[in-house]
């Protein structure tokens, strides 16, 4: 292990550098895999989950603490994943990178390492934005936005949550209503990732004629479409969500996802994101065992390393069994989406154990990191905050609980 006096100052290094106080970075031969499951992927997946890590060790590492600070979005390093073909979640064609379930959830899970708001960025563009497109749209919409998407030439954002509707999402009051070849969309949205500098937000809104829940493609800058980046974040705060007002926005009837006929299509793209959120949550765990291995490894306390004392060990244990447990979980994941055996209950639950966990882990690298915990330097308190978002969005914990409950009861416990 690289130590203090030896430790080189490259962008890709291991554990604490001299060359500057802000460069505290985990690099690539730390990753965790205790269970040895690299041998399970493709030589593709490999080079994959290699590029990713690379891309988060000397890319973003480096800067991204600063990005947080200052609350701003890092537009460049999100560029940066489309020029390296890391966008597009599996989308077969269309100026999409091949890339497997397995590879997908590896790039998430890489993604999250570097950052939370970065992943949050990627989970947006290419598992909501891009997918919904791909899943339910007409194939002239696919040409027109899914390379530039893929690319991060362009942006997308995914508007459903609303601000008196968060988990009760089927219950939005956004409304379409027809009229000649066009749709007149009204209403509001919170929370919605991406939509200040989109250049296309799917909508989901109510038709008014036959009351069902269907998609929009709505082109930055339309009349009447009104984003506000949302101020005061402490979680994923180097990527801007934004309440979203919709006054009379008129759209070409074209611009409906042919695919998007109930809520129960809104549902079929959730699914799949829950997957992903489970890669990333695996991706905060591992960035906090990561740091919390090499300080303690380098922390001398009472004339030897913080690693030399049972407490230590038995938590850098404890979180290497829970790291390890999350990969499993993703990997089973990832082998079921690619044989279409994959389920919203499977995924929920691996959403509800990932995102939990996660928590678990990183508040016990924040303890063991002891007052440089709360330094961004670390990056631990990063994730620390940035888990709480990840935990909550794209279904909170208790909605994943009574997802699985309905499954394995056949009972009901939604209103």
């Amino acid at each position: 292990m690289t130590t203090l006096e030896n430790a080189p100052t490259g962008t890709g290094s291991v554990g604490l550098t001299r060359s500057s106080p802000r460069t505290y970075e985990v690099g690539r031969s730390l990753s965790t895999d205790y269970f040895g499951l690299k041998d399970q992927l493709s030589p593709d997946e490999l080079a994959l989950l290699l590029k990713a890590r690379t891309f988060v060790d000397d890319e973003v590492l480096p800067v991204i603490g600063d990005f947080w600070e200052r609350a701003e979005f890092p537009r460049e390093l999100a560029r940066r994943m489309g020029q390296l073909g890391l966008v597009g979640d599996g989308i077969q064609g269309h100026g999409c990178p091949p890339m497997s379930a397995t590879g997908s959830g590896l790039v998430n899970m890489e993604v999250n390492r570097g950052d939370g708001s970065l992943g949050t960025f990627l989970g947006v563009q290419s598992g909501l934005a891009m997918k919904s497109i791909d899943m339910l749209g007409s194939e002239e919409q696919k040409a027109r936005w899914l390379p530039g998407l893929a690319r991060c030439e362009l942006f997308g954002a995914f508007a459903l949550t609303e601000p008196l509707h968060g988990s009760d999402s089927v219950a939005l009051e956004t409304t379409a209503r027809p009229d000649g070849d066009s749709y007149v969309l009204s209403g509001e949205k919170r929370w919605i990732g991406n939509a200040s500098i989109a250049d296309v937000v799917v909508v989901w809104a109510r038709d008014t004629e036959d009351e069902q829940v269907k998609g929009f493609l709505v082109e930055g800058g339309t009349p009447g479409f009104d984003a506000r980046r949302m101020e005061g974040k402490v979680s994923v705060r180097a990527v801007w969500q934004a309440d979203i007002t919709l006054t009379d926005v008129r759209v070409p009837a074209g611009n409906l996802l042919p695919g998007a006929r109930t809520f129960k299509d809104t549902g079929r793209v959730l699914a799949t994101t829950r997957n992903s959120v489970a890669w990333g949550a695996l991706g905060h765990a591992t960035a906090a065992y990561e740091v919390a291995l090499s300080y303690c490894g380098q922390r001398e306390q009472f004339g030897r390393p913080l690693t030399s004392f049972q407490l230590v060990q038995d938590k850098l244990v404890r979180m290497l069994a829970e790291v390890t447990a999350m990969q499993l979980y993703c990997m089973r994941l990832a082998r079921l989406a690619e044989s279409g055996q994959l389920t919203d209950t499977i995924a929920a639950l691996a959403k509800f154990n990932n995102t939990r966990k996660a928590r678990e882990v990183i508040l016990e690298a924040r303890e063991l990191l002891g007052g440089n915990g709360i330094l961004l330097d670390y990056h631990v308190v990063r994730h620390m905050a940035d888990i709480e978002a990840i935990y909550t969005y794209e279904g909170t914990a208790d909605i994943q609980e009574l997802i699985v409950g309905r499954n394995i009861t056949g009972r009901s416990a939604f209103a």
